[in-house]
């Protein structure tokens, strides 16, 4: 048993997936056609052999009505001829039998019908060579049997010839049901293979660029298979989309890496050398040093922070953001004293909670308030509300600064994107960019816009669970 289930397994690894689907589907289909016609067999035989045991009972009882007076007869000799009914009285008692033998065949099955002690039965047998078709009954009251028998050859024939018609029929059935296995497999699986073709070439070029071609037609009348390329090629968008990501990520890291290292070598080098320094010079180098360590530092961390996707579910918890909206405003005061942080919370939307990783979200709020107090102007205030709307948490930080310029307002939350007006200001350009993935990462939604009388405003919506 092991053994024929490893050879076919066999089989199905070594046959491409076309041919044993127009295996499949021409057995399938062969199957059904040669049931059919077995079917078919059947029914001719049954019916033909029926309508004939009909014709022999009226016969019997057309042969009881008109000879009712008949004693025991030996037999006619009609059988000899195709159409003609044959008819014999049988008594119970073989010693009643006449002095000349009879033509049908009597059994004790017979003696015991015209004893009344056996129902009526029909039965085969041979009569002068030739085949035919007995019915044998009681002959009304009395205790005699009335045995009426037909030719059967030409129903004999005519299940014959209908066999070998069939037998025709369920060849041509298979053949047919071949070849529309064929049909049915490359039609069916044309859609598989140019998927199939697709993955290798994307496989063989590394190239997520290639795209199945679909089929016209509105979306309504979309098959499994077509439904199976559309969301092939939205997730090839999808990989291309993250591939380029990835790519543009390490080349503006590269860059913005470039800088900061450039100076740390060219720091270390001249702390080499302190001995020619004066002490004035080998503290600015040492202080200037550690502060391109520390700017590193940060940009390799925030590109740590943005490689990953989504937040660890061990550490999700139920967060109160009026709490943490309170800890980073009181934390960004301390680092900004020269600006004014002001907050206002809604009394529902204090003891509400989402969903969230504490340490993920406060980096969220601290980079939108640093983002907001760099622009603003010294002295200036930094606005931030937390509202309750229609299920909703909605968290507003807004400055007073120059605002965002239309033709950066698409590209505010972009990797590495620094507006004219933020180039000569510290920062990385990954502060907005990591908001934004925090804020997509917990189910919230991370929007900036023009604020009215001036500056920038940025929305944090996210949903609100119970108080």
């Amino acid at each position: 048993m092991t053994g024929t289930r490893g050879l076919g397994a066999r089989w199905r690894r070594r046959r491409p997936l076309r041919t044993r689907l127009a295996l499949a589907a021409s057995a399938a289909v062969a199957l059904v056609a040669v049931g059919v016609c077995a079917a078919a067999f059947v029914v001719i035989d049954y019916q033909m052999t029926r309508q004939l045991e009909r014709n022999l009972a009226q016969a019997a009882t057309e042969a009881i009505r008109q000879r009712q007076n008949w004693g025991p007869t030996p037999s006619d000799t009609l059988c000899q001829y195709p159409a003609s009914t044959c008819i014999q009285i049988v008594p119970p008692d073989p010693a009643k039998d006449p002095r000349q033998p009879y033509v049908l065949p009597v059994s004790d099955d017979t003696r015991k019908v015209a004893a009344g002690r056996h129902p009526a039965f029909y039965q085969k047998t041979t009569v002068a060579g030739h085949p035919v078709r007995m019915f044998t009954t009681r002959l009304g009251n009395r205790d005699e049997a009335v045995q009426v028998a037909q030719r059967s050859d030409s129903v004999d024939r005519s299940v014959e010839q209908a066999a070998w018609a069939l037998s025709v029929v369920g060849a041509d059935g298979v053949l047919l049901a071949a070849a529309l296995g064929y049909w049915v497999s490359r039609t069916g699986l044309a859609p598989v293979a140019r998927l199939t073709a697709t993955a290798e070439r994307i496989a063989a070029t590394r190239d997520a660029r290639h795209r199945i071609e679909l089929p016209a037609g509105p979306p309504a009348r979309e098959d499994e298979i077509t439904r199976l390329a559309t969301t092939f090629n939205t997730m090839l968008d999808e990989l291309e989309q993250s591939v380029t990501s990835q790519r543009r990520l390490v080349a503006d890291a590269s860059h913005e890496l470039r800088t900061p290292l450039t100076a740390l070598r060219t720091n270390a080098e001249l702390l080499a050398r302190a001995n020619r320094l004066t002490d004035a010079q080998r503290d600015r180098a040492s202080a200037a040093l550690g502060r391109q360590l520390r700017e590193v530092t940060t940009l390799v961390n925030d590109l740590i922070e943005l490689a990953r996707d989504e937040e660890p579910r061990p550490l999700v918890e139920q967060v109160r953001p009026a709490a943490l909206l309170e800890h980073a405003v009181a934390t960004a005061g301390e680092h900004w004293p020269e600006i004014t942080f002001t907050t206002a919370i809604a009394p529902a939307a204090a003891d509400r909670t989402v969903p969230g990783v504490p340490a993920r979200l406060s980096r969220l709020l601290s980079n939108l308030l640093d983002n907001a107090a760099k622009f603003s102007p010294p002295g200036g205030p930094v606005d931030t509300e937390l509202t309750l709307h229609e299920g909703e948490l909605q968290l507003t930080v807004r400055d007073h600064g120059p605002g965002i310029a239309p033709e950066d307002l698409p590209h505010v939350f972009d990797r590495f994107y620094r507006a004219k007006a933020a180039r000569a200001l510290p920062g990385s350009g990954l502060g907005l960019a990591m908001a934004r993935q925090i804020a997509r990462a917990h189910g919230a939604e991370l929007s900036a816009e023009q604020a009215p009388g001036g500056g920038a405003l940025f929305r944090l919506r996210m949903p609100a669970g119970e108080a």
